[in-house]
């Protein structure tokens, strides 16, 4: 199997990676991760699943989360920020100007109904928009400067200013067109996206659901962007209906109802966070590489507390057409896993709900009421993710050795 992806699937999602947009898209959003760590950091004092924590942290819980708001709420306008500097640098267009533009046009565009801006979008929301937005403003600058259309100064005008001349006329341009699709068009690019997925609310307490609903959460992981955060609004309360319902049955002593309930999907499916990543963290540990070796010690604390964005956007997984395909995988073959389990009364099902950042094993423990057959499978899923990751990760692994090891005679040769 690794020969075939090394020689037939590997060249063409190589080359489709190596896109300009695309490797734009991946370097930019790389640009959150910083934010993200100190925001976990955070979360997970905030959240640690220690009985009476939360009563011992009292008002100061609330207090902790204000980084978390201050970092993961900003993820995407960071990326907007990023991915258009990348773009920039690579049409050799000044990356500043383009990032200002962008700024603007991004928040211009999350304006609400009643024209103030809604800075709920400025997070996790707001990604797809701010690749859009990102691309769309910097190819509308490279127009103008590749046609030469804009305000010329005379010589001897600082640099700083005859920049912010050229980046006038492409601003303009970029603004009225966003203003008119937003204001005068009334089009919400975000209320638009989150209307084409609202058909996956049907069928979400059977499997083929859940599998469409964990194979699309993946598909936006390696976008980029936040698929549980993006589909919550519309899961969350079917979910939390599901999870009352199975523990009033449970306290009843009547049988569970639902499968899918709040919980299946973060206790059942993510081991380590969406994707069920904890396999990759665990096969990064005890690489060779020390670039991946680094990226699996900095993610294995997150990991443990259902975090995996350290993952996504550190190894990257974001637009890696050679992660993408057991990011996606992964969690529907472990899904399939647990729901035919539960199914068939092998392990129990969620009846209480727990905070999502309880670590593997204790979590489904407790999730289900104190059913050991789920807290051993909990076990068994980190096995089964590690067994899909291993193969796609060795070929980047022995891909990085290579640089690693011609960086290393580089340095040799140096020194001599």
């Amino acid at each position: 199997m690794q020969s075939f992806l090394e020689n037939r699937v590997i060249p063409v999602l190589m080359k489709l990676g190596n896109n300009v947009i695309l490797v734009a898209i991946r370097n930019g959003i790389a640009f959150t991760l910083p934010f993200i760590i100190a925001g976990s950091l955070f979360l997970i004092i905030a959240n640690l699943p220690i009985p009476g924590w939360s009563e011992f942290l009292g008002a100061y819980a609330d207090k902790l989360s204000v980084p978390v708001q201050a970092t993961f709420g900003i993820i995407g306008l960071v990326a907007a920020i990023g991915i258009s500097y990348n773009l920039a640098k690579q049409y050799n267009l000044d990356g500043l100007s383009c990032c200002c533009i962008t700024v603007a046009v991004f928040v211009l565009a999350q304006l609400d109904s009643h024209y103030k801006i809604n800075v709920d979008n400025f997070g996790a929301a707001g990604l797809f928009s701010a690749i859009i937005l990102s691309i769309f403003t910097v190819y509308t600058v490279r127009f103008f400067i590749t046609h030469k259309i804009y305000i010329r100064m005379p010589e001897g005008v600082p640099p700083a200013v005859l920049q912010s001349f050229i980046s006038l006329v492409p601003a303009v341009v970029c603004l009225t067109i966003v203003w008119f699709v937003r204001v005068i068009l009334n089009f919400d690019i975000n209320a638009f996206f989150t209307l084409l997925l609202s058909p996956l609310v049907h069928g979400l307490d059977t499997l083929p659901g859940m599998l469409i609903l964990v194979a699309l959460i993946s598909l936006l992981w390696s976008c980029g962007i936040h698929g549980t955060n993006v589909l919550s609004g519309i899961t969350s309360p079917i979910f939390l209906k599901f999870i009352a319902e199975n523990t009033q049955a449970y306290l009843s002593g009547q049988p569970v109802p639902h499968i899918t309930a709040e919980g299946f999907y973060n206790f059942f499916i993510c081991a380590g966070g969406s994707g069920a990543t904890m396999g990759l963290v665990l096969a990064m540990l005890l690489s060779k590489s020390r670039y991946y070796k680094s990226i699996g010690r900095v993610s294995f604390g997150p990991s443990i507390f259902c975090i995996n964005e350290p993952v996504i956007f550190g190894v990257p997984m974001v637009l890696n057409p050679i992660m993408m395909f057991p990011l996606i995988v992964a969690p529907m073959v472990i899904c399939t896993c647990s729901y035919l389990l539960m199914d068939f009364g092998i392990i129990g099902r969620p009846v209480f709900q727990i905070p999502w950042t309880m670590p593997p094993i204790l979590n489904a423990y407790f999730a289900t009421g104190g059913n050991i057959p789920a807290a051993i499978w909990s076990g068994c899923m980190i096995i089964i993710s590690t067994i899909i990751y291993y193969p796609f990760f060795r070929i980047m692994e022995v891909k990085q050795l290579a640089i690693e090891a011609q960086e290393a005679e580089l340095l040799a040769e140096v020194v001599h």
